[in-house]
């Protein structure tokens, strides 16, 4: 049925198109039916399915909101002699910036150019994305912004199990859990659907929740049904290392599982010898007992699973914290044992396939290595490319927004699905190295706080006006489909990177149709640890469950690590770490921690332009504990100053007894002079290059009520 027909149907008899939410990672199902007669193009429906079985958080329930936004993009802006943004063609844009690009390259080589992508790109953008930096660009310089949400959690799964899916089991298996193990993570606000997963380790007294501050996923352990832990900021290590060693010196641990699928465990055993109970209680603030009686929980329950999320991975030492969590769920036979499991949230929407399939800046499609000459290899054939043609490994995102404008680094940067002016640590920093760019292209819907700053805007298409498909947490593989047409002047990326590819006199072939792309992309994939070889959209349209790696010759693997884990010797690798200092609050000084609020979503770029949830939560507010507030003289709704060696911000105060007193608490989603990360810190972790994003210390002073 054409658009045309759909429009002339009544709304109640017109077919809905089944597809899934635009935000998080939970990817839940929703069906859209057409409103021609209404304001918005679209009504939502929740549709059943594993993840959300027909509920939606109240972003999803006002997501077609975003498709009649009014300052939706609709033509390509050019930045002219006078500074100003201003209409042109599509063919006047892109031949400006393929000559730019090809100036640049030509004066100071392939490397001179960046791009920077998005975990909410669907596969098949993601995946071309990634071809079309090495390829077209020639360039080594492309990263992404899952860089500053799942590495740490990636890399610790990648040198544990030898592999990395985010849930190695299906959600649901959550259901039957008589106990849980949440570390960092407010799944309560962050992707609500999500506490139905919960309600059977609540309904046993087994939610245990890790948390500085008592959040909405914390409350839920009130009147019996959990344990609430509520340690300094940045202390889950010591934490976890404390388990860990009652779990040893108690022989809590499965010696069997240990001895037949893991290896480490003698330099496990001595690097926690001194975490005993009441050392891991000085350094976090749980109480020794507490340490203790969780570790016989999680060793005795029949059913038990460990989740991580971004509070304890978004820190220098983010890679150990979760390697930690690991080698805790390895000592206590969880992964790939029915009804047990360790698995990390993934937070955006594609952060799972964002990450499988060329975005980041060591890897090719199917996960594979890019300095693997076998993957190379096989990469070039699907490309119909020398080998030698692909570069080879890049710089991940810190490094690569921080040489823009300096000598050696990049001129010019292409952006997709970021928004990363709000979104990086120590932002001022990145604003100012945008500023020096010589080209900055900025593809987006609306004009985001980084389409501002561009030189080139290209107007794209949104959720609901493409083909194509996600990955969502718990590796299962989605299709996105099309409901409504896109305003006549916006342009798929897929379309828009093979304008510029053709342009730049790229070899190879840049198909616009997503299928045909999907399909390119699991022939890349074919042989690869993310391997989807034996996935199509057709397949998926006919309603196949399809969790990867599901091989050609093979089938969907929603269970991982039954039998064997991703090491060549199929053994798990338990890891030694140990907790390093870190900056501590001094005096009247406070512990910042960071996060999100249940209205909004990420850089706030799409949620701050829904009234409803706007309306909700309209302006940056600094949770303070009431002693903290009193101490300072402060009352609900003053205003306060917060701000460190790297940058300055005001806020609105919101006191509160569900945090620390030594903690102030501020989220993310507030662009310009409320962003949060104009004091975070891009100090990195040296194995997954993850920003400090959840520990800064800052100072608060009030402002005079008469500025407020």
């Amino acid at each position: 049925m054409t658009y045309s027909a759909l429009a002339a149907a009544p709304p109640d008899t017109a077919p809905a198109t089944a597809t899934h939410c635009p935000y998080c990672a939970l990817q839940c199902a929703m069906s859209l039916r057409p409103t021609p007669r209404e304001r918005l193009p679209v009504a939502v429906a929740g549709r059943d399915f594993p993840t959300n079985r027909g509920g939606l958080c109240r972003k999803g329930w006002t997501a077609a909101e975003l498709l009649a936004t009014p300052d939706r993009l609709t033509s390509p802006l050019l930045r002219g002699d006078d500074g100003e943004l201003r209409t042109v063609s599509w063919e006047d844009a892109l031949d400006h910036v393929a000559a730019r690009i090809a100036a640049l390259r030509a004066e100071s080589g392939p490397d001179a150019i960046g791009v920077f992508g998005g975990g909410g790109l669907t596969n098949e953008k993601a995946y071309q994305l990634g071809k079309f930096a090495r390829i077209a660009l020639r360039t080594s310089r492309i990263d992404y912004n899952g860089r500053f949400c799942m590495s740490s959690a990636a890399a610790a799964a990648n040198r544990a199990f030898g592999i990395d899916r985010g849930l190695p089991f299906p959600l649901t298996d959550l259901d039957t859990a008589e106990t849980i193990l949440l570390l960092g993570s407010n799944v309560g606000d962050t992707m609500p659907p999500f506490v139905s997963h919960l309600q059977g380790a609540r309904a046993r007294g087994g939610l245990v929740v890790v948390d500085p501050r008592r959040s909405t996923t914390a409350a839920l352990t009130a009147d019996g049904a959990g344990l609430h832990l509520q340690p300094v900021p940045g202390a889950d290590l010591p934490l976890l290392l404390g388990l860990i060693h009652v779990v040893i010196a108690e022989r809590l641990y499965d010696e069997e599982y240990v001895g037949r699928r893991t290896t480490g465990f003698a330099a496990l055993r001595r690097s926690v010898a001194a975490w005993w109970p009441e050392r891991a209680a000085q350094a976090t603030g749980v109480p020794a007992d507490t340490i203790r009686s969780l570790s016989r929980r999680l060793a005795t329950s029949g059913s038990t699973y460990i989740l991580t999320g971004r509070g304890v991975e978004q820190h220098a030492d983010g890679t150990d914290t979760a390697t930690a969590a690991i080698n805790l769920a390895l000592l206590l036979g969880l992964p790939g044992t029915p009804g047990n499991g360790y698995g990390t949230l993934t937070g955006q929407g594609n952060g799972q396939g964002g990450r499988e399939h060329g975005q980041k800046s060591d890897q090719l499609p199917g996960y594979r290595r890019i300095d693997d000459p076998a993957a190379r290899a096989h990469v070039a054939a699907v490309w119909g490319v020398d080998p030698e043609l692909i570069p080879g490994p890049g710089v991940p995102a810190v490094q690569l927004l921080r040489s823009c404008g300096r000598q050696g680094g990049i001129r010019a940067l292409l952006v997709h699905g970021s928004n990363v002016v709000v979104s990086s640590p120590h932002v001022q920093s990145v604003r100012d190295a945008l500023g020096r760019l010589d080209l900055l292209v900025v593809s987006d819907f609306v004009l985001s706080e980084t389409a501002r700053m561009a030189d080139v805007v290209l107007p794209v298409l949104q959720w609901a006006e493409e083909e194509g498909t996600m990955t969502n947490l718990d590796g299962r593989v989605l299709r996105r489909r099309r409901a409504v047409p896109p305003p006549a002047g916006a342009r798929s990326e897929l379309w828009i990177m093979a304008e510029l590819a053709r342009r730049l006199d790229a070899p190879g072939t840049w198909d616009v149709e997503p299928s045909r792309v999907f399909d390119e992309l699991a022939r890349a994939s074919a042989g690869g640890p993310a391997d989807y070889s034996g996935l199509s959209h057709e397949l998926l349209d006919a309603g196949e469950v399809a969790h990867w790696p599901y091989p050609a010759d093979g089938e969907s693997t929603p269970r991982m690590f039954a039998h064997r884990f991703a090491h060549p010797d199929g053994r798990a690798r338990l890891v030694a770490v140990r907790a390093a200092t870190r900056e501590s609050p001094r005096g009247a000084q406070l512990s910042l921690i960071t996060g999100r609020l249940l209205e909004h979503y990420q850089s706030g770029a799409q949620t701050r332009r829904v009234p409803e949830l706007t309306e909700a939560s309209a302006e940056l507010v600094a949770q303070l504990h009431p002693a903290t507030a009193r101490d300072r003289g402060l009352r609900d709704g003053d205003r306060v100053r917060i701000e460190n060696g790297r940058g300055s911000l005001e806020a609105r105060v919101g006191v509160s007894g569900n945090i620390r007193p030594d903690t102030v608490f501020l989220p993310f989603h507030f662009p310009d002079d409320q962003s949060v990360n104009l004091l975070t810190d891009d100090r990195l972790d040296p194995v997954s290059s993850m920003p400090e994003f959840k520990h800064a210390v800052v100072d608060l002073t009030r402002v005079d009520r008469a500025r407020a």
